[in-house]
């Protein structure tokens, strides 16, 4: 069985019976029938539909945000803003896939010679609990655009969002079996990849998870496009206008409860504005509201289970004991529930689990740097490379750092790391590879096709 269970109580809140492997083979065929008819449809009848899908997800947004909220714990008006992201995904998509998948003429010896990017057929989605809408939508939009049929392995504690998922497509008008759920454990997943009629995965997860599929997808030859785990650095130079940086710092620390890929995980900050930066740093953490997700205050929900919790503490404790300062937090709150309260690490070095893992939850580590250079250097100082951003006032600077210093898939200056459906999306090292969104993402699950006509 398959089971969600809402963090804020620890109650179960439905269970689910797992597909069989006679109904696992029986939807990965029906998905396999519907793609090679959908990949006969023009652009224009692909528009229609997921601009209805869009439609659908604008519509019923409050219905969609309640089961994030209740199934993982995201506060309420994150949960709403997540599923408006959706709609704008499916919207450019959408409108930008014919453009993007366009054959390109190159000139050669032929009397005609081009790029043309063609469906590669099914490609399987295992995805995680903690964006349980947008990350299947940043894959699914532009693979069904580009002809593919989906199926989704979803985290087990939000099959209610994947089951909600697969009916807006059916709603939308998509065919029936175009995108489909796989009510399956995490241990089942190599057998749906050994199935010849999968052609490719994408995975958004840990770095064991995505290990583990790369392996079993190598060893078939099917492609993979991984977005893994983050510790994103952000530096703070000397120049940095403070309050925003802050402010910023915050924001990108607590979103989805400290529980992103790309949330801002590592904060170093340069001697001259290191005392200031940790004054306001937490006095800005100890006012985000932790409460009830469902309230439109709350900032801050539960962690999105007692497990995760408990992991995130144990990360803490050991930090701790290998002589980390505890600022603010740090202790599990005697309530039901998979709670953790903002905390904020200082004198984090080497050797702790604040420095060198990623720390998903609403902790923050603190990092002192002698200047630009030892603050590049400790931000590289990482398994990881998904995202890293860099605060000072002169753009120049902060544009070359971003570019030619930081090693990382999304730098940002003066603002934090966010994924956005214009711009690729992935990372580098332990963080994966491949691109998500803009045109690289749509073109990731497509046979980049030569053609030469003599």
């Amino acid at each position: 069985m398959l089971r969600s269970m809402n963090p804020v109580n620890g109650k179960i809140i439905r269970e689910y019976a797992e597909h069989s492997t006679e109904e696992t083979t029986s939807i990965i065929n029906k998905c396999a029938e519907a793609q090679k008819k959908w990949a006969k449809s023009g652009f224009d009848i692909r528009r229609k539909l997921m601009k209805r899908a869009s439609e659908i997800l604008r519509s019923k947004t409050g219905d969609y945000a309640l089961m994030i909220t209740q199934e993982m714990g995201k506060p309420i008006a994150q949960s709403r803003a997540e599923v408006l992201k959706c709609a704008r995904v499916c919207d450019y998509y959408a409108e930008n896939a014919d453009a993007f998948l366009s054959s390109e003429q190159v000139t050669t010896e032929a009397s005609e010679s081009y790029i043309a990017y063609r469906p590669i057929g099914v490609v399987l989605a295992v995805m995680p609990w903690n964006f349980p809408f947008w990350q299947v939508f940043r894959f699914a939009a532009p693979a069904i655009m580009a002809g593919n049929g989906a199926l989704l392995k979803h985290a087990s504690n939000v099959t209610g969002s994947a089951l909600m998922i697969e009916d807006i497509f059916k709603e939308a008008g998509f065919p029936v079996h175009l995108f489909r759920t796989l009510k399956l454990p995490g241990k089942k997943v190599a057998q749906v990849i050994e199935n010849p009629l999968v052609k490719a995965v994408t995975l958004t997860g840990s770095v064991g998870a995505g290990r583990a599929v790369a392996a079993k997808a190598g060893e078939m030859l099917k492609k993979t496009v991984l977005e893994l785990g983050g510790s994103d650095p952000y530096i703070i130079l000397n120049d940095a206008d403070l309050e925003t940086a802050v402010d910023i710092c915050v924001k990108s620390r607590l979103i989805n409860s400290g529980q992103s890929c790309i949330a801002a995980k590592r904060f170093i900050v340069v001697k001259p504005l290191f005392k200031d930066f940790e004054t306001l740093f937490v006095k800005r953490m100890q006012d985000m509201v932790m409460g009830d997700p469902m309230s439109e205050k709350t900032f801050v929900g539960p962690q999105a289970s007692l497990s995760l919790r408990d992991e995130l503490h144990e990360q803490v404790v050991s930090s701790i004991q290998k002589g980390a300062k505890c600022l603010l937090g740090g202790t599990i709150p005697d309530r039901p529930g998979a709670w953790y309260p903002p905390t904020v690490l200082t004198d984090v070095n080497p050797g702790m689990p604040a420095y060198d893992e990623e720390i998903f939850g609403p902790v923050a580590a603190i990092i002192s740097a002698n200047d630009e250079a030892d603050a590049i250097r400790i931000a590289n100082d990482s398994v990881f490379g998904l995202g890293a951003a860099v605060f000072t006032a002169d753009k120049a600077r902060g544009k070359r750092i971003a570019e030619t210093e930081l090693q990382a898939g999304c730098c940002f200056v003066n603002e934090m790391v966010q994924s956005d459906p214009r711009l690729p999306f992935g990372g580098i090292g332990d963080s994966g590879y491949g691109r998500e969104l803009s045109y690289a993402g749509i073109r990731e699950f497509t046979n980049i096709k030569t053609v030469y006509v003599k």
